[in-house]
């Protein structure tokens, strides 16, 4: 991926990513960007401290999320980019919920049945 769409999808589109999940969980989940290195891309990292009393799987929260080099390009290439990446943070929400449903992940425990968990490949669908 380009140097410079990299840099910028890293100073002004992940933070408010990082912003809105926070948001999201009022504090009981954390994200944090990961910036890229040699071998991974930047990621969304997803951690939080297990709730015991309502505890679902054996470990603590630690989620990854990765978004395709191709998704990011088109995002911020697009001429909408700033509308089209709102409506992606207003789908935040319903995309949590669905990356729930699809594997061992249970937000509201802030537990997951792996030690860490790569949601990868992602897009910037509302």
């Amino acid at each position: 991926m380009d140097a410079a769409i990299a840099h910028r999808f890293e100073t002004e589109f992940a933070p408010r990513i990082v912003d809105t999940i926070a948001g999201i969980f009022d504090g009981h989940v954390q994200a944090a960007i990961i910036a890229a290195d040699g071998s991974h891309p930047l990621r969304v990292r997803l951690t939080g401290t297990m709730n015991e009393h309502l505890r679902h799987h054996p470990h603590p929260l630690h989620i990854d999320l990765t978004w395709d080099e191709d998704e990011i390009e088109n995002l911020l290439t697009m001429h909408e980019s700033d509308a089209h990446f709102r409506r992606y943070l207003e789908a935040i929400p319903r995309k949590l919920r669905n990356w729930q449903d699809a594997r061992p992940v249970d937000f509201t425990s802030r537990t997951q049945a792996d030690p860490s968990i790569l949601i990868g490949g992602l897009d910037f669908n509302a």
